[in-house]
């Protein structure tokens, strides 16, 4: 995994949860990996591994059966959904905004490019 040093690595490990979640790689009431394979896996200490399922936890994105390891909770994926989307509505949006004000970019060009682009991406899933 590729660390972006301007954020901090249990939350970009965070991210890559999010991330497995959202494209339902990890599904609900799903084993996912132990923090030991996971830190292997992103090539991190495990203490940073374990402060990022602890994030997890406390969210309730994820959970621990004791003895038999972590899971994604029932209702995981519609919690990260939730995370992503006001992240997203709230910190990405306002930002293309005012990239799209400075470059005088119309709403309607974006719409154009966003629909060409679910095009092209429904053409590729059949």
């Amino acid at each position: 995994m590729d660390f972006d040093n301007g954020k901090p690595i249990y939350l970009q490990i965070v991210d890559f949860f999010y991330e497995n979640i959202l494209m339902k790689k990890w599904l609900e009431n799903e084993r996912i990996p132990s923090v030991r394979e996971l830190a292997m896996m992103v090539e991190v200490n495990p203490n940073t591994a374990i402060r990022a399922f602890n994030h997890l936890q406390e969210l309730g994105v994820i959970h621990n059966k004791r003895g038999i390891g972590y899971f994604v909770s029932e209702d995981g994926y519609q919690k990260v959904m939730a995370i992503k989307k006001g992240e997203f509505m709230e910190v990405i949006l306002p930002d293309v905004f005012k990239k799209m004000k400075m470059l005088d970019v119309e709403f309607e060009e974006v719409k154009n490019t966003y629909d060409a682009y679910r095009n092209k991406t429904d053409h590729e899933k059949k």
